[in-house]
């Protein structure tokens, strides 16, 4: 198994594992709004990579015989021209996915992920490093928390 950057020809692989995370999030959101639309394969990929290569991002791909078993990808958002008048503004990268497949969790390539993409946004003076986590998804939680993560916002849900 080793570590590499994106490489198109692992672009089916991306979107497999991209499915399998929102099949995931979908079987654990107790609000049921996530869900897998019939599009969501074939683009949201596409749209994830984008937006890796418009924000001075990376991805990072786990591969094991010739296949992507794992993903991460992050990138260096600019912030908006009012965000110093209650922000300090430190340089930070976002972690915008992570993803193991369910089949070789559990055997250290999260680990080696998340340290791949520290390195890189560390390479570039990042100061800090944010990630969204779903918050119905302990498992995710559990590894961001023993990985040195900490919540600094959260966001609230009411139905009415």
């Amino acid at each position: 198994m080793k570590i590499i950057e994106y490489e198109d020809k692992y672009l089916e692989d991306v979107k497999d594992l991209l499915v399998e995370l929102e099949e995931y999030i979908v079987s654990i959101d107790k609000d049921n709004l996530d869900q897998v639309h019939p599009e969501y394969r074939e683009k949201m990929a596409i749209l994830d990579l984008e937006e890796v290569k418009n924000n001075n991002g990376k991805c990072y791909i786990a591969v094991d015989n010739d296949k992507a078993i794992g993903l991460i990808m992050g990138c260096i958002f600019p912030y908006d021209e009012y965000d110093y008048l209650d922000y300090k503004r430190p340089k930070r990268g976002k972690i915008t996915e992570l993803i193991v497949s369910k089949n070789v969790r559990s055997k250290g390539i999260g680990n080696m992920l998340i340290s791949k993409m520290e390195d890189y946004f560390k390479s570039l003076g990042c100061e800090y490093i944010l990630v969204d986590v779903f918050a119905y998804n302990d498992n995710a939680i559990k590894f961001y928390d023993k990985n040195g993560y900490h919540s600094r916002m959260y966001t609230n849900i009411k139905k009415i």
